[in-house]
């Protein structure tokens, strides 16, 4: 199926007059490192932007100091939060026993999770509800793990049957990045979006994908707790906004991750006004 505007903005959780920061949804980040701070500023962004009420960073401290420059509504240390996400800026071959710790807590809570970038190996290890974020080479790498080989011009010319052997897999949400991106679930459905602008191919995007989702997941954690099959649609959607706010922080021409980040508030009004 082609996911369309309309489903999309069916997915946006709007607040009514009895909303708090609590009820709008808290978002735990387990996102940037000291070589990567960067994805860590654009993914809480990004989610902030999306719409809920809180985010909490879990990072080190030079990621924290520079979010918070950005983003000083921000929350740092542990708490409650209703979905995570992980990974983002971060490099599996050199996550520290710590960060280890801190990311298996997440992945052992229940709680909906994200998994991007630098947290995609442990995708397997999710005790709830999981969705993952791979661009192409990043899917090959994950299902050599399970004994699968595949090469990223195989997935690029058949991303539907490599994401769905993905999702079955891992039983996870697989949300496939690229100029044809897909979701599969672990049911066997595939969701199919419609075609981004090319500029969006530019460092970042990425992260603000993740961090889009994060928040959509975290204002529907309720919803993904009594049916996981909601995380694809989510993830659909998530990708939708994406896509638009890059059209619309285009215009035509080049773009930074950021400027789709910022653009992303009048781009869901668009979508509920519609």
């Amino acid at each position: 199926m082609l996911w369309t505007e309309a489903d999309t903005a069916a997915r946006i959780a709007v607040p009514d007059a009895f909303a708090d920061k609590h009820r709008r949804g808290v978002l735990g980040a387990i996102v940037g490192s000291e070589r990567y701070p960067g994805a860590a500023v654009l993914g809480v962004e990004a989610a902030h932007r999306t719409g809920l009420g809180m985010v909490r960073l879990i990072a080190p401290r030079r990621v924290e100091d520079l979010v918070l420059a950005r983003r000083p509504e921000v929350v740092t240390g542990d708490g409650r939060v209703e979905a995570w996400l992980v990974g983002s800026g971060q490099d599996a071959r050199l996550r520290s026993p710590s960060l280890a710790a801190t990311l298996h807590a997440a992945l052992g809570s229940g709680a909906p999770i994200v998994l991007d970038a630098g947290a995609l190996d442990l995708a397997a290890q999710a005790a709830g509800a999981a969705v993952v974020t791979p661009h192409h080479g990043e899917l090959v790498r994950m299902l050599a793990h399970v004994g699968i080989e595949t090469h990223a011009d195989a997935v690029r010319g058949a991303p539907a049957e490599w994401a769905g052997r993905a999702a079955e897999s891992f039983d996870a949400v697989v949300l496939l990045k690229g100029a044809e991106s897909v979701v599969a679930a672990p049911d066997g459905s595939v969701i199919r979006l419609p075609p981004a602008t090319h500029w969006l191919a530019t460092a970042g995007s990425g992260d603000v994908l993740a961090g889009i989702l994060g928040a959509l997941v975290a204002t529907h954690a309720g919803e993904v707790h009594a049916d996981a099959a909601r995380l694809a649609e989510l993830a659909a959607s998530a990708a939708v906004v994406h896509s638009l706010a890059a059209a619309r922080a285009s215009g035509g021409g080049p773009l930074v991750a950021l400027d789709v980040a910022e653009a992303v508030p009048a781009t869901i009004a668009a979508l509920l006004a519609a």
